[in-house]
C-alpha cells in the first residue's frame, strides 16, 4: 500500500494538523506511540490548502481513530448530546441533512452529526454507542439509500432500542426523505432488495432486528419529504418539533398553592380577552409570598403550547440590580429564548432594534416575573403595540403602582388564602398532618388570623411552632401581633431569630450562594467550621426557610433569599467590602477597584469576565478569615501561598490559567474542573473532596486525605494510598487495579474503562497492517484490561462498571464479598457469567445492559430483596433463574433477549407494578401475568412466538396496557375488566381478529390500534366517554366504527390507511378536538361547515398538505382548531 496525500484547510501553524476525518495532531505535545505513528511524511501548502503524506499504516490508524473508537475529541462521559443525526451521505448530506444541522447549531445545540460514510470496518464504535446513549433526540433520515447501509441500521436499531428502555427520556423524529413511511415499515420498495444483499453478507439475525428497527420506526409519526416539497421549510418544522424537547419548556412548581386552579383559570381569562392596540399585558401583583411566582409558573405551563415562541424571566428585580448590563442581560435572555439562539446584546438600544425587526413578528408569551420600579417596559422591549396582536405578557410585581406607571390595565391580585384553606396549610406544617392536637385549636385559629392569609407566612410559622410546647407558641403569638402584617420580612426574619449562631451561617450560605448546589458539597465545608451542618439544614428544612428538591440541590422562596441577604447588606449598606458575604457582579468590582476588603468577608464569588484587569494575589491579601472563593472564566496569578489561611473551598472553573502554590492548610473542597492541572500542582494539603473531571489530567499522585474523587484520568498510581475515600467516578480508567480491596471504606464506585492510552482505540484486526508495531501496543494494552479479575472493596453500596467496548471487557470483578451492594449497574461487558451474584443479598437496584456474550446470571434467584431489575441485550441468554423468591420486585423489564424462551416464577411477584418485556423473540408465554394483582404497566413488544396470554381480568390496578409486534398473538381476554386502564395499544398483532368489548373501561383515555389486519370491528368505542386520544392506522379489515359524537373529551383523531373502511360520522360534533387526521376518501362532513368553524371562534386555521405522511401533531398540540390533514393531493 503506498503513501497517499489528505487535503484538509491550512492552519496558521503546521505543528497543529487536522485531518479532514480525524482528531488534532499535535505531535510536539502528544508523543504517544500512536501519534508518532501518524506524523506526516510530507506537508505541502499552497492556496489556503494543506496536504499530508501519511504511512500506509497511519492511514488505517486514522481511519480507525476518526470512525471505529473513542478519538481525542471524544466527549467525557459527564458530557451529552441532545439530538444523534443519522442519515446516508450521498442521499442528503448537501440537502436535507445540511439545512436541518444549520438550524441545530444555530441554537448550539449539541448534535452528533453522523456521516455513514466516513466509517470503515464492521463493528460500530464505541464513540458512536455512546453519541447514541447520552442523546436525548433521534432524527434519522430514512432516504432510499439508507437501507443499503450497515451502518445506517446498526444505529437505527441502538436508536429504537435506548428508546424503549429509556421510558420516554428519548425521542425519536423520523424523516422520511423520497420514502413512503409504510415502505419502510414493511421494507419494501428500495429497502427490500437493499436488505436481501445485506442479508447475503450478515445473516438472518441481523437482519432481522433492523427490519424491527425499520417496522418500529415507520409506524412513528414523522415528516414526509417529497420532491415538490420545500425542504429548508420541512427542516425548520423538524427544528422547532427538536426546540420543544430540548428547551425544558415546562417550569417546576416547587409548592403547589392551595387553591390554585382558580387563579390559574382566572389568569388564563384575562390573557384571552382582547386588547385594543396590539398584545395583552396582564399584571398580576400582591405582597412577597403570596403565590405569585407559582401562579405565573402555572399559568405559563398550561398555555405555552399555544404560542409559537415563549419565556419565563425569573427574578427580574435581581438582574436589574446589575449595575452595568442589567438590561442587556434581560435582553439578551429575551432575544436568545425567543429567535432559539445565542445572543448577546452589546447596549439597550441594539437589543430593542432586535426585538423590534426579530422577536415582534412572532406569536410570543413573556413572563416577567418579580419586577419592581427599575422595571420601564419600553426601554427593554420597546412599544407593546409593536408586537403581534395575539402575543401576552405577565409581569409579577410586589408594588401595583408599576403596573399603573406601564399602564398594563388587566389586573389580577392573587386574595389570600381562605379560612379554611389558611387553618389546612398551618396545619400541615405546624403538626405535618391536617389535624390539630386539642389544646391548640383555638391557637391555630390566632395564628391564622396574625398570618392574613399569607401562605408563604402560613407555611414558615407553621413550621417553626412544629414539636415546640404551648407555652412557645403563646409567647410567639404576641410577639407576631407586634408586627403589621404587611413586613413579611420581619415576621419571616421572627423564625431565623430562633436559629443557632451556626444554623444562621449555614442559612446566610444558602441565601447567598448555595441555591441550586447539592447539599453534600457545602456539608464538608460547614463540618470542618463546626457548624454542625447535619443538624443545621434539618433544622432549617423544619423550618421552611429552606427545601432540598429531588435533584439533592437546595431550592429558596425568593422572600426568604431577600431577607437572608437583607440580613447580609444590614452588615455594612454602603461598603459592600466590609460584609460577611460578597456574591454580585457589582459589589466585586467595587471591591477590587478601591483596593478594599476586610477580615470579615467570608464567602466571595467572582467572574473575572466582569473586570477590566487580571486577579493577583495582592487583591486577596486582606481577606484572611475568607472560607469560600469561586472565581469563574480567566487568568488568576501570582503567590498564594501564605494568604487566605482560612480556605476551606476553592472552586475554579474554566480558568486557563491557576496558581499552584495556594494556602491549603485548611482547604477542604477543591473544584478544578476544566481547568489545566499538572504535575506542578501541589496544592494537596488535607483535602476531602476533589474534582478534577472535564478535562484529561494525567496527576500521578493524589492527596491520601480524600473522600470524594473525580477525575479523568487513564491511570491514577497512589490510588490505593486514598485510605479515607468513600465516593469514586472515574473516567477513561485503563483498568481496575487488582488490590481495590484495599479501599475499605469505598461505598460508590462508578467506572468508565476504556481499552488503552488512546480513549478506548480499538482496532479491527482484519483492517490492520499485521506488521505494524503500534497495532501489537494497542492488543497488549487491551490484554491489560481483561487478563485479572480484581477484588473491590467489601464496602461498596452502589456500584457501576461500564466496559464502553463489550467484546473486550470479557471478565468482571468477582462480586462475592459485596455483601452490603445496594445498587448494581453493568453495561457493556462481555462477561459469560457474572461471579457472586447470589451473594448480593442485600441488592435492591440491578441494571444489565448489552452483556453479549453472558449465558447465564445464576445467583438472581437469591437476591430476595431486589425491587428493581432491568436486563436488555444479552444476546445469547436463554433462560433465567426462577423469580419466584424475588418477593419484593416492584419493576421488571426484560429487553433484546431474542433467545429467552420462558420467565418461570412471575406469578409469585405480588409486589411488581411494572412489566416490560421487549423484542424476545423466543418467548412462547408469560406464565403467571393473570396472578400480578398489583400490576399498573405492562408492555409486551415484539414477541413473536408468543400466541396466546393469559386472562387478564384480575388486574385491577393495570392503568397501561401495551401490546406490539406480536404477530401470532390471537386473541386478548380480559381486557373488558380492566377498571383502571387509562391507555391501550395494540400495534401489529396480525392474527388479532376480535378484542373484547370495550365500553366498560370508563377511566380509558388513550386508545390505539395499528396494523391489526385481521381486526374487523371495535366493540364499545361510543361509549369510551373519558376518551382523549384515539386512533385507528392500517387496519386492513375494519369496515365499519360506531357514531363517535358521545367522545366528548376527544382531543385527537386519527383514522388512516382502512382500506374496507368509508365512513366515520359523528366528528362534526367533537366539540372539544383539537387536531384530526384522516384518509381524504371517507365520507365525512362538509368541509366549509369546519373551516366556518375553525374561523369564526378564533381557531387555528385549517391545515392543508399534500403529503402522504401527515406532519408531526406536536405543531398543533395545544392550538384550537380543526386541522385537517389528506394522504392524498386534494383540491377545496
Amino acid at each position: 500500500m503506498e503513501g497517499k496525500y489528505l487535503e484538509a484547510q491550512a492552519h496558521s501553524t503546521v505543528d497543529s494538523i487536522e485531518l479532514p476525518f480525524g482528531p488534532k495532531i499535535c505531535p510536539e505535545r502528544d508523543p504517544t506511540p500512536v501519534r508518532n505513528k501518524i506524523e506526516p511524511t510530507e506537508i505541502r501548502v499552497a492556496g489556503g490548502r494543506v496536504r499530508y503524506k501519511l504511512r500506509p499504516s497511519a492511514l488505517l490508524i486514522m481511519e480507525q481513530i476518526g470512525s471505529n473508537s473513542n478519538h481525542i475529541a471524544a466527549p467525557l462521559p459527564d458530557a451529552e448530546y441532545e439530538v444523534f443525526l443519522s442519515f446516508r451521505g450521498p442521499d442528503v448530506r448537501t440537502t436535507f441533512a445540511d439545512f436541518l444541522y444549520r438550524l441545530l447549531d444555530r441554537p448550539k445545540i449539541r448534535t452528533f452529526l453522523d456521516d455513514e460514510e466516513l466509517r470503515k470496518g464492521e463493528k460500530i464504535a464505541p464513540s458512536l454507542v455512546k453519541a447514541i446513549r447520552e442523546s436525548k433526540i433521534y432524527i434519522p433520515i430514512l432516504s432510499p439509500g439508507y437501507a443499503s447501509s450497515k451502518w445506517c441500521l446498526q444505529e437505527l436499531a441502538l436508536m429504537v432500542e435506548r428508546y424503549k428502555e429509556d421510558e420516554g427520556r428519548h425521542v425519536i423524529l423520523p424523516v422520511f426523505y423520497l420514502m413512503n413511511p409504510k415502505d419502510v415499515r414493511h421494507c419494501k420498495g428500495p429497502y427490500e432488495g437493499a436488505l436481501e444483499q445485506l442479508r447475503l453478507k450478515y445473516g438472518d439475525e441481523s437482519i432481522r432486528a433492523w427490519k424491527d428497527a425499520l417496522e418500529e420506526v415507520g409506524l412513528m409519526t414523522g415528516w414526509r419529504v417529497t420532491e415538490s416539497d420545500r425542504q429548508g421549510l420541512v427542516a425548520e418544522s423538524v427544528f422547532s418539533e427538536v426546540w420543544s424537547h430540548v428547551k425544558g419548556n415546562y417550569m417546576l412548581v416547587t409548592n403547589e398553592l392551595i387553591g390554585i386552579d382558580s387563579h390559574v383559570n382566572q389568569v388564563t381569562e384575562l390573557l384571552k380577552s382582547d386588547f385594543e392596540g396590539g398584545a395583552s399585558v396582564v399584571g398580576i401583583h400582591g405582597m412577597g409570598g403570596i403565590g405569585k411566582t407559582t401562579i405565573a409558573k402555572a399559568v405559563y405551563n398550561k398555555v405555552f403550547t399555544q404560542f409559537e415562541r415563549h419565556c419565563f424571566l425569573e427574578d427580574v428585580r435581581e438582574t436589574l440590580s446589575l449595575k452595568n448590563d442589567g438590561v442587556t442581560t434581560l435582553q439578551s435572555k429575551i432575544i436568545s429564548s425567543i429567535l432559539w439562539d445565542d445572543h448577546k446584546v452589546r447596549n439597550a438600544s441594539e437589543g430593542i432594534h432586535i426585538i423590534k425587526d426579530r422577536v415582534c413578528p412572532y406569536k410570543v408569551l413573556i413572563i416577567l416575573d418579580d419586577v419592581n420600579d427599575r422595571f420601564l417596559f419600553e426601554q427593554i422591549l420597546g412599544e407593546v403595540r409593536k408586537f403581534s396582536p395575539e402575543s401576552r405578557f405577565i409581569i409579577t410585581t410586589r408594588d401595583k403602582r408599576v403596573l399603573e406607571l406601564l399602564q398594563v390595565s388587566k389586573l389580577y391580585e392573587p386574595g389570600g388564602l381562605s379560612h379554611d384553606h389558611s387553618l389546612q396549610l398551618l396545619r400541615q406544617h405546624a403538626f405535618r398532618m391536617d389535624n390539630p392536637l386539642e389544646d391548640r385549636t383555638t391557637l391555630c385559629e390566632e395564628f391564622v388570623k396574625v398570618a392574613a392569609g399569607l401562605p408563604l407566612a402560613l407555611e414558615v410559622i407553621g413550621s417553626l411552632l412544629f414539636r415546640r410546647d404551648r407555652k412557645f407558641w403563646e409567647a410567639k403569638l404576641i410577639e407576631l401581633k407586634r408586627i403589621p402584617p404587611t413586613k413579611v420580612q420581619e415576621r419571616l426574619k421572627i423564625s431565623y431569630d430562633e436559629l443557632s449562631g451556626s444554623e444562621k451561617q449555614i442559612f446566610l450560605d444558602i441565601a447567598c450562594v448555595f441555591i441550586g448546589t447539592k447539599k453534600e458539597l457545602p456539608f464538608h465545608m460547614w463540618s470542618d467550621c463546626n457548624f454542625n451542618p447535619e443538624s443545621g439544614i434539618s433544622t432549617l428544612i423544619l423550618r421552611s426557610l429552606v427545601k432540598v428538591g429531588e435533584d439533592d440541590k437546595f431550592w429558596m422562596h425568593d422572600h426568604v433569599r431577600d431577607l437572608g441577604r437583607m440580613i447580609v447588606r444590614e452588615g455594612d449598606d454602603q461598603h459592600p467590602w466590609k460584609r460577611t458575604r460578597i456574591w454580585s457582579d457589582e459589589d466585586v468590582v467595587d471591591m477590587f477597584m478601591n483596593g478594599e476588603g476586610t477580615d470579615m468577608l467570608e464567602v466571595l464569588r467572582v467572574d473575572i469576565s466582569c473586570l477590566d484587569f487580571e486577579l493577583t494575589e495582592k487583591e486577596f491579601r486582606k481577606l484572611s478569615r475568607l472560607r469560600y472563593l469561586e472565581v469563574y472564566s480567566g487568568r488568576l496569578t501570582g503567590d498564594f501561598k501564605n494568604i487566605l489561611p482560612n480556605l476551606r473551598w476553592l472552586h475554579l472553573h474554566y480558568c486557563d490559567s491557576i496558581p499552584i502554590d495556594f494556602n491549603v492548610k485548611k482547604l477542604v473542597i477543591l473544584d478544578l474542573r476544566r481547568c489545566p492541572v499538572t504535575d506542578a500542582w501541589r496544592c494537596w494539603g488535607r483535602i476531602k473532596i476533589l474534582d478534577l473531571g472535564g478535562l484529561q489530567n494525567e496527576v500521578t499522585e493524589l492527596p491520601t486525605s480524600l473522600k470524594r474523587l473525580t477525575l479523568s484520568s487513564h491511570r491514577v498510581p497512589n490510588l490505593l494510598e486514598l485510605k479515607d475515600l468513600e465516593w469514586l467516578r472515574w473516567s477513561r480508567a485503563l483498568e481496575i487495579p487488582g488490590d481495590m480491596w484495599k479501599l475499605s471504606k469505598l461505598k460508590d464506585l462508578t467506572l468508565w474503562l476504556v481499552g488503552n492510552g488512546n480513549d478506548a482505540l480499538v482496532l479491527d484486526q482484519e483492517s490492520v497492517d499485521p506488521d505494524d508495531q503500534n497495532h501489537h501496543f494497542l492488543r497488549r494494552s487491551m490484554r491489560t484490561l481483561i487478563s485479572s479479575s480484581p477484588t473491590l472493596p467489601a464496602s461498596l453500596n452502589t456500584l457501576s462498571i461500564s466496559g464502553y467496548c463489550s467484546e473486550h471487557l470479557v471478565r468482571l470483578p468477582n462480586l462475592v464479598n459485596l455483601s452490603n451492594l445496594t445498587y448494581l449497574n453493568l453495561s457493556d461487558i462481555g462477561a459469560h457469567e457474572i461471579a457472586g451474584l447470589g451473594e448480593l443479598r442485600m441488592l435492591k437496584n440491578f441494571d444489565l445492559w448489552n452483556a453479549s456474550n453472558l449465558i447465564n446470571l445464576d445467583g438472581l434467584e437469591h437476591l430476595e430483596l431486589l425491587a428493581y431489575l432491568w436486563v436488555s441485550g444479552c444476546r445469547v441468554l436463554r433462560k433465567l433463574p426462577s423469580l419466584s423468591n424475588l418477593t419484593k420486585l416492584r419493576t421488571l423489564k426484560i429487553y433484546n433477549c431474542p433467545l429467552l424462551s420462558e420467565i418461570q416464577g412471575l406469578g409469585e411477584l405480588g409486589e411488581l407494578s411494572t412489566l416490560r418485556i421487549n423484542r424476545c423473540h423466543q418467548l412462547t408465554g408469560v406464565m403467571g401475568l393473570d396472578k400480578l394483582e398489583s400490576l399498573q404497566v405492562m408492555e409486551i413488544h415484539d414477541c413473536a412466538s408468543i400466541k396466546k396470554l393469559p386472562d387478564v381480568s384480575a388486574l385491577k390496578h393495570l392503568r397501561e396496557l401495551k401490546i406490539t409486534g406480536c404477530s401470532q398473538l390471537s386473541e386478548a381476554k380480559g381486557i373488558e375488566g380492566l377498571e383502571s386502564l387509562q391507555k391501550f395499544v395494540v400495534t401489529d398483532c396480525l392474527s388479532i381478529k376480535k378484542l373484547p368489548d370495550l365500553s366498560a373501561l370508563e377511566h380509558l383515555r388513550k386508545l390505539k390500534i395499528t396494523g391489526c389486519d385481521l381486526l374487523t370491528e371495535v366493540m364499545g368505542l361510543h361509549k369510551l366517554e373519558s376518551l382523549q386520544v384515539l386512533s385507528i392506522t392500517d387496519c386492513a379489515s375494519i369496515e365499519k366504527l360506531p357514531e363517535l359524537s358521545a367522545l366528548e373529551h376527544l382531543q385527537e383523531l386519527t383514522i388512516t390507511g382502512c382500506n374496507q373502511l368509508t365512513e366515520v360520522t359523528g366528528i362534526e360534533r367533537l366539540e372539544s378536538s383539537r387536531c384530526l387526521t384522516i384518509d381524504e376518501r371517507l365520507k365525512t362532513p362538509k368541509m366549509s361547515e369546519m373551516m366556518f368553524k375553525s374561523e369564526h371562534e378564533g381557531l387555528e386555521p385549517l391545515h392543508r398538505a399534500n403529503n402522504s405522511r401527515p406532519k408531526m401533531w406536536s405543531r398543533f398540540r395545544g392550538r384550537w382548531g380543526f386541522c385537517r390533514k389528506y394522504i392524498d393531493t386534494i383540491s377545496l
